[in-house]
């Protein structure tokens, strides 16, 4: 990380030398071919130290959406293209804990990886047996690193409360570590894929790969091998087909928090991928967050505040309850309501919103901005264990959409999704979901 520092420090003192002896014509193209040097750098870095630094470019390759575009394509390489590691690796890591090479396990084996990502890699096989499978095999070693990188997590949230003094680091670097350290094991991911996949089964869109459990292990898993086009494809398709898309993955993320208590907590592009019907499979739960009914009955008071029955003073109670804001901070309610409101300000629209990049990155500056017009509220702002998570996935959702300029009536379909509104179908998506719903509940009639 110091080399790659120092060179694009030195890099850009030379870029400087050059831009004052050029036209201004020419001075854009430098800074282009800077800025696109520069990302390369960065990406073939942190693509070869892998874990939690890997995973940090992850999400600059999506979250803001103030990147020049031609940076964020570079940058999107780390999403599932990143260095693989050798064929020797991987047959070794395989041997270890399968107790037998590729060849020998599987009728078919593709040594060429299909994607290459922050923990694992991923591989083409055939069983046996005859299924077409994705088999993740994880780097040798990379628990170890992200360990090590999770070392620092403390530091850096104690630098984030001399800027936040109502932060309490602790709780939030702890939630982070514990959801970190869980993605190593895959045992614990291929028991979420399984939990999910068994929620949706059958539904009309959302798709979850099956796991093969007697292939699984701690460093590697396999599962059905899922066909569709990545996200960048699936961005060249039609404002309907891309808005299917959208709803598709709000009612996974939203469905999957009040009907099972669980977040997949990694929204990222690499994890999806589409068909134009407005089908998206679902990969990679190595990170979720598990809910308790206290916590979704918290949820359901602030959004009661906030959108249904909108009432500052009433939610400045419910984020003091929630440890959300700090007790009698010196800032007025409706103040306190402006800020917390722009994160439900699409769910508050009982009409069509796009969710564009001016929202998303609106919403990056919104948390971050201490000088801007809600600085007062942001200083005695905390973010409790249970919220840790959700504002990752909530950025992720937002910059994913952003890129989609998704377009719907949010507050129909999350009214569908809110178990304490429940409300009726508002889409055609909808309408088949509650079909879906129906046969899933209907009791069988064949006697047993």
């Amino acid at each position: 990380m110091a080399r790659m520092g120092g060179g694009a420090a030195a890099s850009y003192a030379a870029h400087r030398a050059r831009r004052v002896f050029t036209s201004a014509a020419r001075r854009d193209e430098l800074d282009r071919r800077f800025e696109l040097r520069t990302a390369e750098q960065v990406v073939d870095t942190l693509g070869h130290l892998k874990g939690a630094f890997m995973k940090i470019g992850q999400l600059a390759s999506y979250l803001d959406q103030g990147l020049p575009e031609h940076v964020r394509d570079a940058l999107a390489q780390l999403q599932s293209d990143a260095p693989p590691m050798s064929r020797e690796l991987v047959e070794q890591t395989i041997i270890a804990e399968l107790g037998a090479a590729p060849a020998e396990l599987f009728a078919e084996w593709d040594p060429d990886p299909i994607a290459a990502a922050s923990i694992g890699q991923v591989h083409r096989a055939i069983t046996v047996d005859g299924r077409a499978v994705a088999v993740k095999v994880q780097y040798p070693g990379v628990d170890e690193a992200i360990r090590s990188d999770l070392d620092n997590t403390d530091t850096i949230f104690a630098a984030f409360a001399q800027l936040y003094p109502s932060l309490d680091p602790a709780p939030i670097a702890e939630e982070l570590k514990s959801r970190l350290v869980e993605e190593l094991d895959y045992r614990l991911e291929a028991a979420n894929q399984a939990t999910f996949a068994d929620q949706y089964r059958g539904h009309p869109t959302i798709h979850v790969p099956d796991v093969v459990p007697e292939l699984s292990t701690a460093r590697v898993l396999v599962s059905e091998l899922v066909e569709g086009v990545p996200f960048s494809e699936m961005l060249t398709w039609s404002a309907e087909q891309r808005n299917l898309a959208a709803e598709t993955i709000y009612r996974f993320a939203f469905g999957s928090l009040y009907g099972l208590g669980m977040f997949n907590g990694d929204p990222h592009p690499g994890n999806y991928l589409f068909r134009p019907d407005g089908r998206v499979s679902f990969l990679d739960y190595g990170l979720v967050k598990r809910f308790t009914p206290a916590e979704l009955d918290g949820f359901g008071r602030l959004i009661k505040a906030v959108a249904i029955e909108p009432d500052a003073a009433r939610l400045r109670d419910e984020l003091e309850t929630l440890g959300l804001l700090a007790t009698g901070a010196d800032v007025g309610d409706d103040e306190v309501f402006d800020y917390f409101s722009h994160f439900y300000e699409f769910v508050r629209h009982d009409g069509v919103y796009t969710i564009g990049r001016d929202y998303a990155t609106g919403t990056i500056r919104h948390m971050f901005d201490l000088n801007g017009p809600f600085g007062r509220v942001m200083k005695s702002v905390n973010v409790p264990p249970s919220f840790v998570v959700i504002q990752r996935i909530n950025l992720g959702l937002y910059a994913i959409f952003a890129q989609i300029e998704a377009t719907a009536n949010w507050r129909r379909i999350t009214e569908e999704l809110w178990p304490f509104v429940a409300g009726p179908p508002s889409t055609p998506m909808g309408e088949a979901i509650r079909e879906w719903d129906d046969t899933r509940s209907a009791p069988d009639p064949l006697p047993r």
